[in-house]
């Protein structure tokens, strides 16, 4: 039984530390995505920033209210539109700068914040990457020794499960009363 443990063991420490390892890689390319997603959510706001520059003396703010006043439907459905171009544009510009930071912040952030449909585009564009900076490289280990030491405690404690059933002593059958 040892053996299989060992041999357990190993393969699952191998396999945690390439997990580990491709982590900084996939937020690298998810952090470049939201980015795109970013920089192309600013370039659809452009036109209407210009409007306000020429009438609402640049306030995005205004030239809602404006929008969202008018009685005529359309013109007001462009004003709930402007307004959440504007609240995707700072979503996204938090987004961006949460995930400047370290890349322990990083992990945090998108383990906490995540946005599920750019996970999965990510994930179906993602080219697996291995980090060699000495921060992902020292992710991978933390990662690895974290799964390692999952795996050690769960095996331990299956393993003291099983011998204490193992030594629990069985019931022996009463013998029965027969009615003379």
């Amino acid at each position: 039984m040892s053996t299989v443990r060992g041999l357990i063991d190993r393969l699952l420490l191998i396999c945690a530390v390439v997990a580990g390892g491709l982590v900084p890689g996939f937020i690298a390319q998810y952090r470049q995505r939201l980015g795109g997603r970013l920089e192309q959510a600013r370039l659809d706001l452009a036109p209407w920033q210009k409007i306000a520059n020429l009438f609402f003396g640049g306030s995005l703010r205004k030239l809602i209210q404006f929008h969202l006043a008018s009685r005529v439907r359309p013109f007001h459905a462009e004003g709930a539109a402007i307004r959440a171009l504007v609240l995707n544009v700072r979503r996204l510009q938090h987004d961006v700068a949460a995930l400047r930071g370290s890349l322990y912040h990083q992990v945090l952030y998108l383990v906490l914040h995540p946005d599920p449909g750019m996970v999965r585009a990510t994930l179906s564009d993602w080219d697996p990457t291995f980090g060699l900076t000495r921060q992902a490289l020292l992710f991978a280990a933390l990662f690895a020794a974290a799964v390692w030491l999952l795996f050690q405690g769960a095996w331990s404690a299956a393993a003291a499960g099983g011998r204490r059933l193992r030594r629990r002593p069985r019931a022996r059958p009463r013998p029965s009363r027969q009615s003379a």
